[in-house]
């Protein structure tokens, strides 16, 4: 994954973990692709400030990440739902045409197995 869409990802899971000027630049920084110069210069501080808030809230929300695993489960969920909806369509292909049992057997097994990983 580009590191932009992580953080982005980690500060939507922890970003209330942040101080609120963290959030911001967080925010600024990732979201609106300002650059630090820009920020520094919005905000009244040198680029190299802006530079170590960002590198503190970064740190921050890397740490809650592996110490939780929060906004790993739930990409990996995303994962399983998408596959579920390509087995569900497949089963759904299956039955449309003349009757195919072990195929529609083990699409809906798999389906079925993808269903019970979801609950974990």
């Amino acid at each position: 994954m580009d590191k932009n869409v992580y953080i982005s990802l980690l500060n939507d899971f922890y970003g209330e973990l942040l101080t609120e000027k963290q959030r911001q630049y967080i925010d600024l920084y990732y979201n609106d692709n300002l650059s630090l110069g820009e920020i520094g210069e919005n905000e009244g501080i040198s680029r190299q400030g802006v530079r170590d808030i960002l590198v503190r809230a970064e740190n921050t929300l890397l740490d809650v990440e592996r110490k939780t695993g929060l906004a790993a489960r739930h990409t990996a969920l995303l994962g399983q739902i998408g596959e579920a909806e390509r087995l569900a369509e497949e089963l759904l292909e299956l039955s449309a045409g003349q009757p195919r049992e072990r195929e529609l057997e083990a699409c809906c097994r798999k389906l079925r197995e993808t269903l019970q990983e979801m609950k974990l």
